[in-house]
Protein backbone atom coordinates (compact mmCIF):
# COMPACT_ATOMS: atom_id res chain seq x y z
CA UNK A 1 0.00 0.00 0.00
CA UNK A 2 1.36 3.42 -0.92
CA UNK A 3 1.26 6.50 1.21
CA UNK A 4 1.26 10.13 0.09
CA UNK A 5 2.82 12.52 2.56
CA UNK A 6 2.60 16.23 3.25
CA UNK A 7 5.85 16.89 1.34
CA UNK A 8 4.29 15.54 -1.85
CA UNK A 9 6.42 12.42 -1.68
CA UNK A 10 5.16 8.95 -2.39
CA UNK A 11 6.26 6.12 -0.10
CA UNK A 12 5.70 2.79 -1.82
CA UNK A 13 7.08 -0.76 -1.91
CA UNK A 14 10.26 -1.44 -3.88
CA UNK A 15 9.93 -2.84 -7.39
CA UNK A 16 12.51 -4.37 -9.73
CA UNK A 17 12.76 -1.27 -11.94
CA UNK A 18 13.99 0.74 -8.92
CA UNK A 19 17.19 -1.30 -8.54
CA UNK A 20 19.67 1.04 -10.26
CA UNK A 21 18.43 4.13 -8.40
CA UNK A 22 18.22 2.28 -5.09
CA UNK A 23 21.75 0.87 -5.34
CA UNK A 24 23.10 4.32 -6.22
CA UNK A 25 21.31 5.91 -3.26
CA UNK A 26 22.39 3.07 -0.95
CA UNK A 27 26.01 3.51 -2.02
CA UNK A 28 25.83 7.26 -1.39
CA UNK A 29 24.11 6.74 1.96
CA UNK A 30 26.79 4.32 3.10
CA UNK A 31 29.86 6.34 2.09
CA UNK A 32 28.63 9.84 2.96
CA UNK A 33 29.50 9.19 6.62
CA UNK A 34 33.21 8.82 5.94
CA UNK A 35 34.05 12.54 6.17
CA UNK A 36 31.93 13.26 9.28
CA UNK A 37 33.50 10.22 10.96
CA UNK A 38 36.99 11.37 9.95
CA UNK A 39 36.54 14.92 11.24
CA UNK A 40 34.99 13.61 14.44
CA UNK A 41 37.90 11.22 14.95
CA UNK A 42 40.55 13.85 14.24
CA UNK A 43 38.98 16.25 16.72
CA UNK A 44 39.73 13.80 19.54
CA UNK A 45 42.68 14.84 21.70
CA UNK A 46 44.41 11.46 21.22
CA UNK A 47 44.62 11.88 17.46
CA UNK A 48 45.62 15.53 17.76
CA UNK A 49 48.43 14.54 20.12
CA UNK A 50 49.62 11.65 17.94
CA UNK A 51 49.60 13.82 14.82
CA UNK A 52 51.67 16.50 16.54
CA UNK A 53 54.06 13.89 17.93
CA UNK A 54 54.62 12.43 14.46
CA UNK A 55 55.15 15.92 13.05
CA UNK A 56 57.74 16.73 15.74
CA UNK A 57 59.49 13.41 15.11
CA UNK A 58 59.67 14.16 11.39
CA UNK A 59 60.99 17.65 12.08
CA UNK A 60 63.73 16.35 14.39
CA UNK A 61 64.72 13.32 12.31
CA UNK A 62 64.79 15.43 9.17
CA UNK A 63 67.15 17.97 10.68
CA UNK A 64 64.57 20.71 11.20
CA UNK A 65 62.74 19.77 8.03
CA UNK A 66 59.24 21.18 7.80
CA UNK A 67 58.59 18.91 4.83
CA UNK A 68 59.22 15.75 6.86
CA UNK A 69 57.24 17.20 9.75
CA UNK A 70 54.29 17.62 7.41
CA UNK A 71 54.76 14.16 5.88
CA UNK A 72 55.05 12.38 9.23
CA UNK A 73 52.05 14.17 10.72
CA UNK A 74 50.09 13.74 7.49
CA UNK A 75 50.82 10.00 7.50
CA UNK A 76 48.86 9.56 10.72
CA UNK A 77 46.01 11.74 9.47
CA UNK A 78 45.88 9.65 6.28
CA UNK A 79 45.75 6.45 8.33
CA UNK A 80 42.81 7.76 10.34
CA UNK A 81 40.98 8.67 7.14
CA UNK A 82 41.71 5.24 5.67
CA UNK A 83 40.26 3.54 8.76
CA UNK A 84 37.10 5.64 8.65
CA UNK A 85 36.68 4.95 4.95
CA UNK A 86 37.34 1.23 5.37
CA UNK A 87 34.58 0.80 7.96
CA UNK A 88 31.85 2.20 5.73
CA UNK A 89 33.29 0.82 2.50
CA UNK A 90 33.53 -2.68 4.00
CA UNK A 91 29.92 -2.42 5.17
CA UNK A 92 28.87 -1.34 1.67
CA UNK A 93 30.73 -4.20 -0.04
CA UNK A 94 29.30 -6.81 2.30
CA UNK A 95 25.73 -5.62 1.92
CA UNK A 96 25.94 -5.31 -1.86
CA UNK A 97 27.15 -8.93 -1.96
CA UNK A 98 24.48 -10.24 0.42
CA UNK A 99 21.12 -8.61 1.23
CA UNK A 100 21.24 -6.00 -1.55
CA UNK A 101 22.28 -8.56 -4.17
CA UNK A 102 18.66 -9.72 -4.44
CA UNK A 103 16.35 -7.19 -2.83
CA UNK A 104 13.14 -8.88 -3.87
CA UNK A 105 14.15 -12.25 -2.47
CA UNK A 106 15.74 -10.98 0.74
CA UNK A 107 13.32 -8.22 1.67
CA UNK A 108 10.04 -8.96 -0.11
CA UNK A 109 10.06 -12.74 0.09
CA UNK A 110 8.53 -12.78 3.58
CA UNK A 111 5.50 -10.96 5.01
CA UNK A 112 7.57 -9.84 8.00
CA UNK A 113 10.21 -8.08 5.87
CA UNK A 114 9.70 -5.05 3.68
CA UNK A 115 11.52 -2.47 1.55
CA UNK A 116 10.12 0.97 0.74
CA UNK A 117 11.25 3.79 -1.51
CA UNK A 118 10.17 7.42 -1.38
CA UNK A 119 9.61 9.29 -4.62
CA UNK A 120 9.86 13.08 -4.70
CA UNK A 121 10.11 15.80 -7.30
CA UNK A 122 13.56 17.32 -7.54
CA UNK A 123 14.64 19.77 -10.26
CA UNK A 124 11.44 19.12 -12.16
CA UNK A 125 11.87 15.34 -12.18
CA UNK A 126 10.41 12.65 -9.95
CA UNK A 127 13.21 10.52 -8.51
CA UNK A 128 13.74 8.06 -5.71
CA UNK A 129 14.73 10.32 -2.84
CA UNK A 130 14.77 7.90 0.07
CA UNK A 131 14.69 4.26 1.06
CA UNK A 132 14.12 2.18 4.13
CA UNK A 133 14.20 -1.59 4.56
CA UNK A 134 13.19 -3.67 7.54
CA UNK A 135 13.69 -7.31 8.44
CA UNK A 136 12.19 -9.47 11.16
CA UNK A 137 14.45 -10.64 13.97
CA UNK A 138 14.32 -13.77 16.07
CA UNK A 139 15.06 -12.63 19.60
CA UNK A 140 14.21 -13.19 23.22
CA UNK A 141 11.13 -11.13 24.17
CA UNK A 142 12.98 -9.30 26.93
CA UNK A 143 16.74 -9.11 26.55
CA UNK A 144 18.33 -10.71 23.51
CA UNK A 145 18.60 -8.33 20.56
CA UNK A 146 21.90 -9.66 19.21
CA UNK A 147 20.88 -12.54 16.95
CA UNK A 148 21.37 -10.49 13.78
CA UNK A 149 19.78 -10.91 10.38
CA UNK A 150 17.66 -13.99 9.89
CA UNK A 151 17.49 -13.76 6.12
CA UNK A 152 13.70 -13.35 6.18
CA UNK A 153 13.08 -16.73 7.81
CA UNK A 154 10.88 -15.58 10.68
CA UNK A 155 8.28 -18.06 11.86
CA UNK A 156 5.17 -16.05 10.93
CA UNK A 157 2.96 -18.32 13.05
CA UNK A 158 4.79 -17.35 16.24
CA UNK A 159 5.60 -13.65 16.54
CA UNK A 160 5.84 -13.42 20.35
CA UNK A 161 8.99 -11.53 21.24
CA UNK A 162 9.75 -10.75 17.60
CA UNK A 163 11.20 -7.43 16.55
CA UNK A 164 11.81 -5.54 13.37
CA UNK A 165 15.26 -4.16 12.58
CA UNK A 166 15.87 -1.30 10.21
CA UNK A 167 18.36 -2.53 7.63
CA UNK A 168 19.11 0.92 6.28
CA UNK A 169 17.58 4.37 6.07
CA UNK A 170 18.83 6.78 3.40
CA UNK A 171 17.49 10.15 2.30
CA UNK A 172 18.83 12.04 -0.71
CA UNK A 173 20.94 15.01 0.40
CA UNK A 174 18.83 17.78 -1.24
CA UNK A 175 15.77 16.63 0.73
CA UNK A 176 17.43 16.43 4.14
CA UNK A 177 15.69 18.15 7.04
CA UNK A 178 12.36 18.02 5.22
CA UNK A 179 10.90 15.26 7.38
CA UNK A 180 11.29 12.47 4.84
CA UNK A 181 13.46 10.35 7.14
CA UNK A 182 10.86 10.73 9.87
CA UNK A 183 8.05 9.66 7.55
CA UNK A 184 9.96 6.60 6.36
CA UNK A 185 10.64 5.62 9.97
CA UNK A 186 6.98 6.12 10.85
CA UNK A 187 6.13 3.81 7.96
CA UNK A 188 8.39 1.17 9.51
CA UNK A 189 6.80 1.67 12.93
CA UNK A 190 3.33 1.24 11.44
CA UNK A 191 4.47 -1.93 9.63
CA UNK A 192 5.97 -3.43 12.81
CA UNK A 193 2.78 -2.77 14.76
CA UNK A 194 0.75 -4.47 12.04
CA UNK A 195 3.04 -7.50 12.29
CA UNK A 196 2.65 -7.66 16.06
CA UNK A 197 6.31 -6.99 16.74
CA UNK A 198 7.25 -5.89 20.25
CA UNK A 199 10.13 -3.63 19.23
CA UNK A 200 11.73 -1.76 16.36
CA UNK A 201 15.52 -1.75 16.43
CA UNK A 202 18.13 0.20 14.51
CA UNK A 203 21.91 0.09 14.64
CA UNK A 204 23.78 3.19 13.59
CA UNK A 205 27.22 4.69 14.12
CA UNK A 206 28.36 7.43 16.46
CA UNK A 207 29.22 9.61 13.44
CA UNK A 208 25.57 9.78 12.31
CA UNK A 209 24.51 12.48 14.76
CA UNK A 210 21.54 13.76 12.74
CA UNK A 211 20.06 10.28 12.49
CA UNK A 212 20.57 9.62 16.20
CA UNK A 213 18.83 12.90 17.03
CA UNK A 214 15.88 12.03 14.77
CA UNK A 215 15.46 8.59 16.30
CA UNK A 216 15.51 10.06 19.81
CA UNK A 217 12.76 12.51 18.87
CA UNK A 218 10.67 9.60 17.58
CA UNK A 219 10.99 7.77 20.90
CA UNK A 220 13.96 5.46 20.36
CA UNK A 221 16.34 4.91 23.27
CA UNK A 222 19.98 3.81 23.18
CA UNK A 223 20.36 0.30 24.58
CA UNK A 224 23.93 -0.70 23.74
CA UNK A 225 27.11 0.80 22.35
CA UNK A 226 30.20 -1.10 21.24
CA UNK A 227 33.32 -0.62 19.14
CA UNK A 228 32.88 -3.67 16.90
CA UNK A 229 32.12 -3.16 13.24
CA UNK A 230 32.45 -5.13 10.01
CA UNK A 231 36.06 -3.96 9.75
CA UNK A 232 39.13 -5.13 11.68
CA UNK A 233 39.16 -4.33 15.40
CA UNK A 234 42.16 -2.00 15.11
CA UNK A 235 40.59 -0.15 12.21
CA UNK A 236 37.51 0.54 14.35
CA UNK A 237 39.70 1.55 17.27
CA UNK A 238 41.74 4.06 15.25
CA UNK A 239 38.59 5.47 13.60
CA UNK A 240 37.00 5.80 17.05
CA UNK A 241 33.61 4.81 15.65
CA UNK A 242 31.09 3.19 17.96
CA UNK A 243 28.10 1.14 16.87
CA UNK A 244 24.97 2.35 18.65
CA UNK A 245 21.86 0.19 18.97
CA UNK A 246 18.58 2.02 19.54
CA UNK A 247 15.19 0.50 20.26
CA UNK A 248 11.57 1.56 20.33
CA UNK A 249 9.05 -0.51 22.27
CA UNK A 250 5.78 -0.80 20.36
Amino acid sequence: MTQKNRLQCLIRPYKASDRESVISLFRFGSLEHVYPAFFKAMSHHDHVGISLSFAVAGYVLGGSSYVLAFLFGGAWVALVYYCCHEIYDDYLRRKLDTEMANIQANFLGSPVNSFWVAEAELNGQVNIAGLLAIMGLKCDPVTDMSDGWNGGEVDVASLEGRAGEVFNLVVSFPLRREGLGTQLTEKAIEFCKEQGFSRLVIETTSAQMAAISMFRKLGFVETTSHGSSYANHWISKIARISMIRMEMFL
